[in-house]
């Protein structure tokens, strides 16, 4: 079953169809991953015929470049909407930790595909969603480095700093399930706590 932030990744503005092929896409790719997955497994879970596929896209390289895309935008909207939430490092910390962890909680089946068959796109597709996972991770780096500079963080490397943060929030798309003790956003909360901490910044409510 699509997770709710799945879903919303494409509220309309694309035909029925399309969406349909879409969200049968990422059920697909979850569950047989990528390279095992036919264009016919994703057709009929969409209720639709093997051709009908190729009147939206043109192969299933194509869908996956289009999930993937989509997945970096949404991520990376977050964490620009987190930089602009405050003029604070730390909050802007917390708030960018809080979404970005929920992001990947809600939406972990195509978090889950986005981050692990990166490898699968055609070679266009992920330039494209390569520049868009620079972005993010400088994102969060200009964060940490302005933290630094106003002597809130404490760490020695920035970018390496970066990578650890947007890690943990990726790896919740791993293992978090709607069978999870913890809301996402509880467990938002709890990160944002511990990567305050981890970033050497007192983590008050």
């Amino acid at each position: 079953m699509t997770d709710q932030a799945t879903a919303d990744l494409w509220p309309g503005e694309r035909t029925e169809a399309a969406r349909r092929l879409l969200l049968a896409g990422v059920e697909s790719f979850a569950r047989r991953g990528y390279h095992a997955t036919t264009t016919r497994d994703i057709a009929t879970a969409a209720g639709m015929s093997p051709a009908a596929l190729y009147i939206h896209y043109p192969s299933k390289a194509a869908l996956l470049a289009e999930i993937s895309r989509t997945g970096h935008q949404a991520t990376l909207d977050l964490v620009e909407r987190a930089e602009a939430y405050s003029t604070e490092p730390v909050e802007q910390m917390r708030r960018l930790v809080e979404d970005f962890t929920v992001w990947h909680a809600r939406g972990h089946t195509v978090g889950r595909i986005v981050n692990h068959e990166l490898y699968a796109l055609p070679e266009d597709a992920f330039a494209e969603v390569a520049g868009l996972r620079i972005r993010i991770e400088d994102t969060v780096r200009r964060i940490i480095e302005r933290g630094v500079e106003r002597g809130e963080f404490d760490v020695q490397d920035a970018r390496t700093a970066a990578r650890a943060v947007t890690s943990l929030g990726i790896d919740v798309a791993r293992w978090y399930t709607d069978r999870s003790t913890e809301t996402p956003e509880e467990l938002g909360r709890r990160y944002g706590v511990l990567v305050l901490r981890m970033l050497g910044a007192p983590a008050q409510p």
